[in-house]
């Protein structure tokens, strides 16, 4: 813990404030701001982040070496510089040492910036003369066996952070107004929480489903695991809440066109899909008094048009215009105009309501919102996909969904578990966990599904209680049952007289003759093959993104990890939020989840999402370009390569310059990088800051 001596340490408070001009001055001179490093004093903060850092670096040698570092006018350490006594330090050496820029060598910028940026304002500096050097995931961590390694790297590392540090400037945040209204992407029960806790915190909510009801997933399901309660009975109470809340606008059978803007005042463009069935909402503006569906069904029952029903994993049958089941939100039919015919029977069928319009064609509604949440939910993985296991090949092989139908009082046998190819009730039923879960052949997901486990427990639960003598067998890698209740569950069906085998299964063959089915498998336990005769065999199939997840994301910028869930700004500190201001998750697209966990995500999103409504206004970062009119040619180059519309051209005094929306632009630098001009400024990774920071790394090396 030693100051470097230095001439400069005789520099005022009052000297500093004048070496850097504020951002919005130098937005209001049209300049590039004036960068020096001539009156910088940094200081340098190691954290030894527990062991994390200093089981790897060799801190004191760090700490010495950066005294050495032009412009450093202090350097310490402490264990965890992220505490309050390591907070301190920084505020009061900025006092007592005269600072004018902080770098702290510790963990990534991520987790801890903010913390930092605040210690760095509590000390009387702009929080934007701080600098982050990652010696821990990007350091200590991948090179802990190589001290010295590590060691040298930790040094490059400050080195550089301190050469940015030296020219960094004071940067003024800006404020936007919030519009006080959100959307919410998905209706499964994920959306449906999410929005009926913001419609209940009092702003307004537009629900956007692409189906014709709400309900998701969670509503073709029979049971819920470990209490065994009716899905229906649990999701319908909430399905009709939503679709009288006050404060929520359902709009059902439509999906994102366009959006456009950032966080507090998103344009959004959505895409009602021709339902072909009039609301009596709809029915009495077109002035039809008493007019509009009104669920009956008559139009059904003449339509001549039969086709698969999707809600029934296509294993019963509806007609062209139909609904999905009779617990649907809002209770009105869908015209399906892909199959249609045009007949004129359903209109007929109508009568006085005149309900039926067989003409209708898509309708573009705009909203203004100002946070909006992704709950876009999930699909099965194509199981076909595994020839070995004969789905879609052999009819007595189903996957967990169509199993649900199956057995659910309201499926297409009325709860009555029977073989597809013959309608006999099976007494023996294999069901194969992580088929396509855990799977790194290539075919497969490498990820594990999460609530495969448990809902087969709960499948095997159904068929021992509905069926008296029919055996279940569980081909298994592992169990996870991680929930609460859960490994109490697992135990219960052990109890009941599941059988449990642990290994994955190599192949599926059919009798021709008997339609029965051979699970060829081994069992690790006992070190011993398998193959055993079943009537039917259950999958519990992987689940991916929905198909229009990686569509919807791209509209509102969000990322995605390599298997295409939604990413989390911050798996620990922000799990709800994404590096899109403004823009949160909820549910299963973001990762499997059970019902218990979404719903909980659900409600931290609402929460997340109310936060800038509330205060009415939000600060964005002051990560802008800015254009220097007078190198400006007008030349618009930079106007379609900006990723976030955030540039355009304008006439300024004679002549076309290039202008920022600042609450638009991300600082992604792309406009900065391509300008043959260099008019573009980037705040806080100016060129004068990256070209230090190069010559840092490249002309320096630690010793």
């Amino acid at each position: 813990m030693a100051e470097k001596k230095t001439k400069k340490e005789s520099t005022s408070k009052k000297d500093t404030k004048k070496q850097a001009a504020p951002a919005a001055k130098a937005a209001e001179a049209s300049k590039a701001p004036t960068v020096s490093s001539k009156e910088a004093r940094v200081g340098v903060y190691i954290c030894h982040c527990g062991t994390n850092i200093a089981g790897s670096v060799d801190i004191p040698a760090v700490q010495e070496y950066a005294k050495t570092l032009p412009n450093v006018a202090w350097v310490d350490n402490y264990q965890y510089m992220c505490s309050t006594p390591g907070q301190k330090k920084i505020e009061e050496n900025i006092k007592e040492h005269n600072l004018t820029g902080i770098v702290v060598a510790a963990c990534s910028p991520r987790l801890h910036e903010p913390t930092f940026r605040t210690a760095t304002k509590e000390g009387g500096l702009n929080p934007f003369r701080f600098e982050m050097a990652n010696i821990r995931e990007q350091g200590s961590w991948v090179h802990m066996h190589d001290r010295e390694g590590a060691t040298d790297k930790a040094k490059d590392a400050i080195r550089i952070a301190v050469a940015k540090a030296a020219l960094l400037q004071d940067l003024v945040p800006k404020a936007v107004p919030v519009e006080k209204a959100a959307l919410v992407v998905g209706a499964g029960v994920a959306g449906m929480q999410a929005a009926l806790d913001l419609a209940n915190a009092g702003i307004k909510t537009y629900l956007v489903e692409k189906n014709p009801t709400i309900g998701g997933r969670m509503s073709q399901l029979d049971k819920t695991f470990p209490t065994l309660d009716c899905s229906q009975c649990i999701l319908t109470p909430k399905m009709v809440d939503v679709g009288r809340a006050e404060n929520i606008e359902l709009m059902t059978y439509a999906e994102i066109a366009e959006v456009e803007g950032y966080i507090g005042n998103f344009d959004v463009t959505i895409r009602r899909k021709p339902r072909g069935v009039l609301t009596p909402v709809e029915a009495e503006a077109k002035g039809i008094v008493g007019g509009g569906c009104n669920g009956c069904g008559d139009c059904e029952a003449v339509c001549p048009v039969i086709k698969p029903n999707p809600f029934e994993m296509d294993m019963k049958p509806r007609k062209a215009i139909y609904i999905y089941h009779p617990q649907v939100v809002p209770l009105i039919y869908t015209v399906d105009f892909d199959s249609c015919i045009k007949c004129g029977l359903c209109v007929t069928a109508c009568g006085e309501k005149k309900a039926i319009d067989l003409e209708a064609k898509d309708e573009f509604v705009k909203v203004k919102v100002g946070t909006a949440i992704l709950a876009l939910g999930y699909d099965m993985f194509p199981i076909e996909k595994k020839d070995e296991w004969g789905y879609q090949k052999y009819d007595n092989v189903v996957n967990s969904l169509e199993f649900e139908r199956l057995i659910c009082a309201s499926g297409p046998t009325g709860g009555h578990l029977v073989r597809p190819s013959d309608g006999v009730t099976p007494k023996k039923v294999a069901f194969l966990l992580c088929a396509g879960s855990r799977d790194n052949t290539g075919i497969g997901k490498p990820y594990c599904s999460r609530f495969c486990c448990m809902y087969s427990l709960k499948h095997a639960h159904q068929i021992i209680e509905k069926i008296p003598g029919c055996q279940p067998y569980l081909f298994y890698m592992d169990i996870r049952s991680f929930g609460k209740m859960y490994e109490e569950f697992y135990y219960r069906i052990q109890d009941e007289g599941a059988k449990f085998m642990r290994g994955r299964v190599a192949n599926i063959l059919e009798d021709p003759v008997t339609k029965n089915l051979t699970v060829v498998a081994e069992d690790t336990l006992l070190n011993r093959p398998i193959n055993l005769e079943v009537d039917m065999v259950v999958l519990a199939a992987a689940v991916q993104p929905s198909s229009d997840t990686d569509r919807t994301r791209k509209l509102f910028g969000v990322s995605c990890s390599q298997d295409g869930w939604l990413l989390e700004a911050h798996p620990k500190l922000n799990p709800c939020g994404t590096t899109t201001a403004g823009v949160f998750l909820a549910g299963v697209c973001q990762g499997p989840k059970d019902i218990p966990d979404t719903v909980a995500s659900a409600e931290g999103a609402a929460s997340a999402a109310s936060i800038p409504i509330h205060k009415g206004e939000v600060e964005l970062e002051p990560y802008f370009a800015q254009c220097i009119e007078e190198k400006c040619a007008g030349c618009g180059m930079c106007v379609n390569l900006c990723p976030y519309q955030a540039l355009a051209l304008v006439e300024k005094e004679g002549r076309k310059v290039m202008q920022v929306t600042e609450a638009k632009c991300k600082g992604c630098g792309t406009c900065g990088g391509f300008c043959p001009g260099g008019a573009i400024w980037m705040q806080h990774f100016a060129t004068p800051q990256i070209v230090a920071q190069i010559d840092a790394f490249l002309l320096g090396g630690a010793k």
